[in-house]
């Protein structure tokens, strides 16, 4: 922790952005991607697509899973969607799976979660189970099904499908690979990931 505080202070010393760059961003945002990807640590949206702040609206969750829509439940990743689209005006989603993802793999071994009910809890949102190699430790295959999940889950958000229906938003299904890092996208021409 101490090494994370030491940068913190020093940050705005260190930063590449400019004094007139703070000024700026203190105005207010207009990303034009929203990327929702997993909380694992080892994700890290700014790095993989080189982007500056204000050009990413980040949704992290375990799993990168979006919940089902459900108006008379709203969660937290509901108004962050419903924000970027409406408010944000966002015109690309990006949901990015990773490899090596824990809550993917537990999902594909039918791990036992009752230990940890509010992730056994969360994951449920996951369903369908995603398909793929059980003794694969990258689970490549089944992080795959799983996007194209959360990509179908998406388009049941009222504010997606209205800007889908108009062209104004487009969504993208990505693959980090954490062991090389590669991306993969998902070409709906073929139903395929290939690299980026």
């Amino acid at each position: 922790m101490k090494s994370l505080i030491d940068h913190a202070r020093s940050f705005r010393n260190r930063s590449p952005e400019r004094p007139e760059d703070f000024a700026r961003m203190a105005q207010g945002q207009s990303p034009q991607v929203l990327f929702i990807t997993c909380s694992d640590s080892r994700v890290i949206p700014a790095h993989i697509t080189d982007a500056r702040p204000g050009e990413l609206f980040e949704l992290r969750t375990a799993g990168n899973i979006v919940p089902p829509h459900d108006s008379t439940h709203p969660t937290s990743e509901a108004a962050t969607i419903e924000y970027a689209i409406e408010v944000l005006g966002v015109t690309d989603i990006v949901v990015c799976g990773h490899s090596h993802c824990g809550a993917v793999g537990a999902l594909v071994r039918g791990d036992d979660l009752d230990p940890v009910p509010a992730v056994r809890d969360w994951l449920a949102h996951a369903a369908p189970r995603p398909d793929g190699d059980v003794d694969d430790p990258t689970v490549v295959e089944a992080v795959q099904n799983h996007v194209l999940t959360q990509l179908l889950r998406l388009r049941s958000y009222p504010c997606v499908d209205k800007h889908l229906a108009t062209n104004r938003l487009r969504l993208h299904g990505w693959l980090y690979e954490v062991h090389t890092g590669s991306v993969l996208v998902h070409d709906a021409d073929s139903d395929t990931f290939s690299n980026l």
